[in-house]
This record gives structure tokens, sequence and C-alpha cells, in this order.
């Protein structure tokens, strides 16, 4: 007599209770995980080309600001808030966070992709920060710690990111667990 090879229906539905199990777990887990990748990057993004444009200053003996630009060739200022919408570094010697004519611009970040956009904003809707040709940042409104803030579409606080600027020290990215009072 030939033997019968094949799964039983009780051991298919183990199978597939176990698989389900794990994916019930990994799913959730692996969204975190990506999200929240993905929004260091961005951060880091900024704090790298903030970096960039300090030592530029300090280096070329002349001001460098950083700005929101839709476009990659003027600052948006005024109604454009959102750093999600991209942003440049430029040479700026007169230092009014505004390219003019003569005035290099040194790179160009382009809008955050995605279908649904986060919100990226700084502390009193700071649009541009300037490095003096010492390395200290300045803002519009002055010598000002600015916080900018990367919160997800979801608007879930475990994915929020931060970005503290300060006129004399370093810049710092921040988690909103890391510490709550800074990332708003």
């Amino acid at each position: 007599m030939k033997r019968q090879t094949g799964f039983t229906l009780t051991e298919l539905m183990v199978v597939t209770a176990v698989v389900a199990i794990l994916l019930g777990i990994g799913v959730p887990s692996y969204r975190y995980v990506t999200n929240s990748y993905r929004m260091s990057a961005e951060v880091n993004g900024l704090l790298g080309d903030l970096q960039y444009a300090r030592s530029e200053a300090i280096k070329e003996g002349q001001r460098v600001s950083t700005c929101v630009s839709t476009n990659g060739t003027a600052c948006a200022g005024g109604a454009n808030v959102n750093w999600a919408s991209g942003w440049i570094v430029f040479s700026d010697p007169d230092g009014d966070a505004v390219v003019d004519a003569g005035e290099t611009v040194l790179r160009v970040q382009s809008a955050f992709a995605g279908s649904v956009p986060d919100t990226f904003n700084a502390t009193a809707n700071v649009t541009a920060i300037t490095y003096n040709r010492e390395g200290f940042a300045r803002t519009a409104a002055g010598f000002v710690t600015t916080t900018i803030s990367l919160q997800d579409s979801t608007n879930n606080a475990a994915w929020r990111r931060c970005l503290v600027i300060a006129a004399a020290t370093p810049l710092s990215a921040q988690t909103h667990t890391m510490n709550p009072g800074a990332c708003p």
C-alpha cells in the first residue's frame, strides 16, 4: 500500500496562524523603522547643509545663508515657511537672506518626496538662517535659538524630529523622546 503525502488541515491551519501572528508583529515594526529612518535622513540633510553653510562662511570669511526655496534659485520667504518644500545654501555677502545678482547658490535641496507631505517648520516661522564669518547663526529676528521640527503626516509624536540651532553652540538633531521640551 502506498503512503499518501501532503499536509493535514490541522497542520495547514497551525502554519497559517503562526504566519499571521508574525506578520501582525512585524509589519507595524517595519513601518516604524522605515518611517523613523526616512525622517532622520530628512533632518540630517538639513543639518548637513547648515553645517556646510557654517563652514563655508568661516572658510570664505563672508556670510552664507540657507533658506526655504521651492524653485532652487531664490528664497521662498513670506507665506511658505515649510522647509519640506526644499532649501538652498548660497553665499550672501550682504546678509539679507535674499539671492541677489552675483551671489552664488552653493547647494540645492529639492522638496521631500511622498504622497502626504510632512511639515518641517521652524519656531517663529524662520525661513532663513545666515552664518557670519565667525560661524555664528542669525535669523531675521537676530541671534535667537530656533527649533525646526519635522512632523510626520500621521502626527505621531514618536516620529517627531527636531533640529536645534543656537547662535554659539553646535547644531543638534533630537527626537521627541530624547528631549520632549526641545522638540515642540
